[in-house]
């Protein structure tokens, strides 16, 4: 079976430039590469997605630092363990980590240890925060109502919800709203 090893770049915003990755990922024998230019917050990586569905198994996804896959630790595990199932190779070129090694492997084990250690401790803190506020006659949670942005919107929400002429999506865009929870929210206050 012929593996390959296929490269994934992203910069946050069009301005950005990819070269310094394409670069590093064609000198470390990429034979395709996919980029994206979307932050790292969004869920949403298009070309990322095209990737995963091209990768076969035994193939190598490069990236040139971890970072550019995902924001958070547990974000990458849980990609790099997906990755594992399917018998996908990972590489970072910055950090040095091969997944298709065994050194690589443990040192993303290691990773992974430290991410649970990271997830354990902020729970001790959130329990031992809940607890000390609860003593003191606190509750925690979001505060219940709208934002104060929600509330000056509101009015100009409903009506374009009202008339029917836009879609959801483009009312939430319009308007900056994050989420459909809170445009539901928005039109029933």
């Amino acid at each position: 079976m012929c593996t390959m090893l296929i490269g994934y770049a992203r910069v946050s915003r069009d301005e950005q430039n990819l070269d310094l990755q394409t670069d590093a990922l064609k000198n470390i024998g990429c034979e395709k590469i996919y980029f994206d230019k979307v932050s790292g917050i969004k869920s949403e990586k298009p070309q990322l997605n095209h990737l995963i569905n091209f990768i076969r198994k035994e193939d190598t996804l490069v990236v040139w630092r971890l970072d550019r896959i995902g924001r958070t630790t547990v974000g990458l595990i849980q990609f790099v363990i997906k990755l594992n199932e399917k018998g996908i190779h990972f590489k970072s070129i910055s950090e040095n980590i091969d997944t298709s090694s065994a050194s690589g492997k443990l040192i993303f084990q290691i990773f992974c240890v430290l991410a649970e250690h990271e997830r354990n401790v902020l729970i001790e803190r959130t329990q031992a925060g809940l607890k000390s506020a609860r003593a003191r006659g606190k509750n925690g949670g979001r505060p219940k109502g709208l934002s104060e942005k929600s509330k000056k919107i509101a009015p100009l929400v409903k009506a374009s919800y009202n008339s029917k002429e836009l879609p959801v999506e483009e009312i939430m865009r319009a308007f900056k709203i994050g989420s459909k929870t809170t445009f539901y929210k928005i039109i029933k206050s």
